[in-house]
């Protein structure tokens, strides 16, 4: 970890916040390094039963350092721009994007200003999102660079509202602010800027108190429901849920709705 993304763990919940926020939190390479350990670090913490990744300042995340590809680009002796992207994407923004979409608990984006290029990926990699009011996503690629949406982005935007909607905001680089954003379905819900925080650390925390193992196969579930016929759907459901009817999840529910309490369900299983 460094100070470009700060870590912090209370009550069974990680935050990580992107702290370069003087620049909107670009994805320069110790925010890149930062988000990735961090990652790690989620992962391999039992104790660990969600995860809030937010950012200071005014902006969540805009996208490639381009200060940084400005330089290399006027020094010949850095190798190419297209190699040193290509690195990029490759070993540090693609592990990000697999690891926010496979870690073993629930994760809660909480975007508080412009997200924008590889930013939305960021941005939409949780389970659920909550973005500020004043909070937009923009994906400037192809108007103002001539380049495709990256770091997940391609895939994210078209999977939460339509092939032509994600398209049409890929194209022309329209900037789509966070009531509209939820309205399309693209993230759960927009809040008033002043609760952003509250309101995410509180579903951070509701969903902490869930069977991690069973949010594992509702998330599973969801992206299989992309792919697969009804009929494919109804038999993964029938397989999934016998699995999870003999734990010790179920039986907990059932003790304590007999009993009229909140369920307690246990922790992880493994690291």
């Amino acid at each position: 970890m460094n100070d470009a993304v700060l870590f912090d763990v209370q009550d069974g919940v990680a935050t990580m916040t992107l702290n370069e926020g003087a620049r909107l939190n670009p994805l320069t390479q110790p925010l890149l390094q930062g988000l990735l350990g961090g990652l790690h670090r989620v992962r391999e913490d039992p104790n660990i039963r969600a995860l809030l990744l937010t950012a200071n300042g005014r902006g969540f995340c805009v996208g490639a350092d381009l200060q940084e590809f400005g330089r290399r680009a006027a020094d010949p002796a850095s190798g190419t721009l297209s190699d040193y992207v290509g690195q990029l994407l490759r070993e540090q923004a693609s592990p990000i994007m697999l690891e926010m979409r496979t870690l073993p608990v629930p994760v809660v984006c909480a975007i508080n200003g412009v997200a924008a290029g590889g930013g939305v990926g960021s941005a939409l990699s949780g389970d659920m999102v909550l973005a500020a009011r004043s909070a937009y996503f923009y994906l400037p690629f192809m108007p103002s660079l001539g380049l495709v949406p990256d770091m997940g982005s391609s895939w994210l935007v078209p999977h939460s509202v339509s092939p032509a909607r994600a398209l049409g905001l890929a194209l022309t680089g329209e900037k789509l602010d966070a009531q509209r954003a939820a309205e399309w379905g693209l993230i759960w819900a927009c809040t008033d800027d002043e609760i952003l925080q509250e309101a995410a650390r509180a579903l951070a925390l509701r969903l902490a108190r869930l069977p991690s193992h069973a949010i594992l196969e509702a998330r599973a579930l969801a992206s299989a429901a992309g792919r697969n016929s009804l009929e494919q759907q109804l038999i993964l459901e029938c397989e999934r849920q016998q699995a999870l009817i003999d734990g010790d999840s179920f039986a907990e529910g059932v003790r304590a709705f007999a009993e009229r309490r909140p369920p307690v369900f246990a922790g992880r299983r493994n690291a």
